[in-house]
């Protein structure tokens, strides 16, 4: 599901970094039925660390989890006035990654989310809705094999 032949996704997650002077860019793959259909991170370009690699997120927690059950992009424009910072430990990419503005879209493959991309920045405010649409946009309508809206045709 994840490893789409002739495409590299580090390459295009850096891609999309340096085209929308992104400070983070990560990919988070739904696992397989055996590992409960599980979300971990599986590409990062700009990253801090390492950490974005342990993270696990099931469906409806943290951002991959939550774009993964709605099957919508989510905003967070600015961390620090969305979220309480009693809820930051539901989001361990953004502590991880120390975000404070960002957006993730969902991947589709047939009718079901597969995957989700989150771009963002380590400055407030820095993404807003219009940069956001202009981002998912940019994406065009695939990302690899994976339909970025639902109802596209690949």
């Amino acid at each position: 599901m994840n490893n789409q032949p002739g495409f590299h996704y580090q390459e295009e997650i850096d891609k999309l970094r340096e085209r929308f002077r992104f400070d983070f860019v990560s990919l988070a793959w739904v696992q397989p039925a055996e590992d409960r259909f599980v979300l971990t991170w599986q590409y990062a370009s700009g990253n801090l660390n390492e950490r974005y690699k342990r993270i696990v997120l099931h469906s409806g927690k943290g951002i991959a989890g939550i774009v993964f059950k709605t099957g919508k992009p989510m905003l967070i424009q600015n961390v620090a006035a969305d979220l309480s910072s009693r809820d930051l430990f539901n989001y361990p990419i953004i502590v991880a990654e120390q975000l404070k503005s960002l957006g993730a879209v969902p991947l589709w493959e047939g009718k079901r989310v597969v995957g989700v991309l989150l771009a963002g920045y380590r400055t407030e405010d820095r993404l807003d809705e219009s940069s956001f649409e202009l981002f998912q946009q940019g994406l065009e309508t695939e990302f690899g094999a994976f339909r970025v809206k639902e109802g596209a045709h690949p």
